[in-house]
């Protein structure tokens, strides 16, 4: 069966720099486009990025645009957010989601705290 498990969030000081993954299984992954989201407390889930296939594209909410990467490792199953100069409104659980025939797959989500 599907699975995506996210790794590496934690708690940041304003500036700082995290770096979250997402390992995927039970589907061919390098076919499939990747979408790292995140959800805030009382608001609604917004996408954040998302990247191609092969990882040549890639888009970003304007949110983050200039501050977070993302990326992928076909060889390892695993899509990545490199993110940088974190605000603290950027502090929300972040979730990776693959979209496989028209049906949502996500992760369990991380928690991102950006606080000083």
């Amino acid at each position: 069966q599907v699975q995506l498990v996210e790794s590496g969030g934690g708690l940041v000081q304003p500036g700082g720099s995290l770096r979250l993954s997402c390992a995927a299984s039970g589907f061919a992954f390098k076919n499939y486009a990747m979408n790292w989201y995140r959800q805030a407390p009382g608001k609604e889930r917004e996408l954040v990025a998302a990247i191609g296939r092969v990882g040549i594209s890639t888009n970003y909410a304007d949110s983050v645009a200039g501050r977070f990467t993302i990326s992928r490792d076909n060889s390892k199953n695993t899509v990545y957010l490199q993110m940088n100069s974190l605000k603290p409104e950027d502090t929300a659980v972040y979730y990776c989601k693959a979209t496989i025939m028209r049906a949502d797959y996500w992760g369990q989500g991380t928690q991102v705290t950006v606080s000083s």
